[in-house]
């Protein structure tokens, strides 16, 4: 069972578990990052909930190969597999402007340029062209649309989208 995560903490998913890498408790981790940085040897990361230390990370052809402290044979890595690799929002490096975590967008309002309330953002879909936000609308039915501007807009704590778009 995931252990509850402290109020007012949130944790960014980085990586998951793809499965194990040879017989001593390596792990091949998918990236959700642009790259390894915040994936560094010595770093605290949650696996599947469970505070783990990065005792050594790699890059390899496709996915990285990582260990973690206390996963010292196949079985254990195996059965890590599908885990989320988790790092806790406040300790990672301040972002540039016009730059986000899918987490930081998840959950906040949506109004149309009047300020009428179109929904919440429920999701951040990625297809290669750019972000799709996942739209909850207070009917209950959702809809995709580009984050892209004019169509949706990050405004500090709301995303100003133009509803024509809203299927």
């Amino acid at each position: 069972m995931k252990p509850p995560v402290p109020e007012g903490e949130r944790r960014i998913a980085l990586a998951a578990v793809a499965g194990a890498h040879g017989i001593s408790g390596e792990v091949r981790l998918k990236l959700f990052a642009v790259d390894l940085s915040s994936l560094t040897k010595g770093a605290t990361v949650f696996v599947g909930g469970t505070p783990r230390t990065i005792t050594a990370i790699k890059p390899a052809d496709k996915m990285p190969i990582a260990r973690f402290e206390g996963v010292a044979d196949r079985s254990a890595a195996e059965a890590l597999r599908g885990t989320l690799v988790e790092i806790d929002r406040a300790v990672l490096a301040p972002l540039d402007e016009g730059e986000y975590y899918h987490a930081d967008i998840i959950g906040l309002p949506c109004v149309d340029d009047a300020g009428v309330a179109q929904g919440r953002v429920v999701g951040i879909e990625n297809y290669g062209a750019s972000d799709l936000l996942e739209i909850e609308r207070p009917d209950g039915k959702r809809a995709l649309i580009p984050f892209t501007d004019p169509i949706a807009v990050l405004d500090g704590d709301h995303v100003t989208i133009d509803p024509d778009f809203l299927a």
